[in-house]
């Protein structure tokens, strides 16, 4: 993809949508933090569900660790692998606490460190929290890399170091954002918005969605249109009488 292509993507994902941010409801750096370990294999609605009920009660290393794996369990039961995530949870707040004094470390390594936290966690958070030049690649991330052509890649990790390389350095911050959002509500895995996508002209997927023409009226309603317009004539004809 020409470079100027690139920037031309990203200038219209932008002004769509100047300020993007996650969808995960938090408050604080730490309640990213656990939405964002939450979030792996789920939804964000699951999520949000979840910490709306766990934040009120529990919402530092040191509350949530005093609930306990069986303690934290049912504040969390909507997002897939609960049981794993409140192991993850309990052990994190505890090295948090025990480590890094209960703050989230500002380094790739001690956060990767941390139960339940893997390379795209830690690029989330160095992003979002740390201002840091990262772009988390998910699903949706790298199904609009490969597919617009902005960075193709066979695995997550190669489209990550495309995209840091290829994309435009006044877009990275946000980046991750925009093509996520995209990835989500645009260019969804199955039937993709091409039609209406404000890339169409602009990405290089060979297989879009087509417009579709309009469907031709079914033999049932234009006998139903036919009976309606019959029965007008004649009320207006008993009218005229």
């Amino acid at each position: 993809m020409h470079p100027a292509t690139r920037t031309a993507i990203y200038r219209r994902l932008r002004a769509a949508n100047p300020a993007p941010t996650t969808e995960l409801e938090h408050g604080s750096s730490f309640e990213l933090l656990v939405a964002v370990m939450l979030s792996a294999h789920t939804t964000d609605k699951s999520v949000n569900a979840a910490t709306r009920n766990l934040f009120p009660v529990a919402n530092t290393p040191a509350a949530i660790l005093a609930l306990g794996v069986e303690g934290l369990k049912p504040y969390i039961r909507s997002v897939g692998l609960y049981n794993t995530k409140a192991r993850n949870l309990i052990g994190l707040c505890q090295q948090l606490i025990e480590r890094h004094g209960g703050e989230l470390p500002a380094d790739r390594a001690a956060l990767e460190a941390l139960p339940g936290v893997g390379r795209k966690t830690a690029s989330i958070i160095l992003n979002m929290v740390f201002g840091q030049v990262e772009i988390a690649v998910d699903t949706h991330i790298f199904r609009v890399a490969n597919r617009t052509g902005l960075a193709p890649g066979k695995t997550p990790r190669e489209v990550e170091t495309a995209l840091l390389a290829n994309t435009p350095p006044q877009f990275r911050k946000d980046a991750h954002h925009w093509l996520l959002l995209h990835g989500r509500y645009v260019c969804t895995a199955r039937s993709p918005a091409c039609p209406t996508c404000i890339l169409r002209d602009l990405c290089e997927y060979p297989r879009k969605t087509p417009v579709r023409a309009p469907r031709p009226a079914s033999r049932r309603l234009r006998r139903a249109l036919l009976a309606g317009h019959d029965l007008n004539r004649r009320r207006r004809q008993r009218t005229s009488a």
